[in-house]
């Protein structure tokens, strides 16, 4: 696929699901690192949303379908510079 980069998935908190669940689901499905993952779990658990990949509209459906499966809230944004 085209690796240009012009959405971002942005994960929300929610009260649903506990850290560790996040924090796996992260690193299936977005392929994270630990520490990465780690990382936008607290921020999602603190501020209430943070972006968790970016990449091409094709691949950020693909994400977006496979944790909201899970049960996860997210959204696609596209990036400001390639709004028309």
């Amino acid at each position: 696929m085209n690796d240009e980069k012009t959405h971002k998935l942005v994960l929300f908190n929610d009260s649903t699901h506990d850290y560790d669940y996040v924090k796996a689901c992260l690193m299936k499905h977005c392929e994270h690192n630990p520490l990465q993952a780690e990382q936008c779990t607290l921020i999602v658990d603190n501020i209430g949303k943070c972006t968790v990949k970016e990449g091409n509209i094709l691949d950020m459906i693909e994400i977006k379908t496979c944790l909201e499966e899970l049960e996860l809230i997210t959204e696609i944004e596209e990036y400001e510079s390639y709004m028309h």
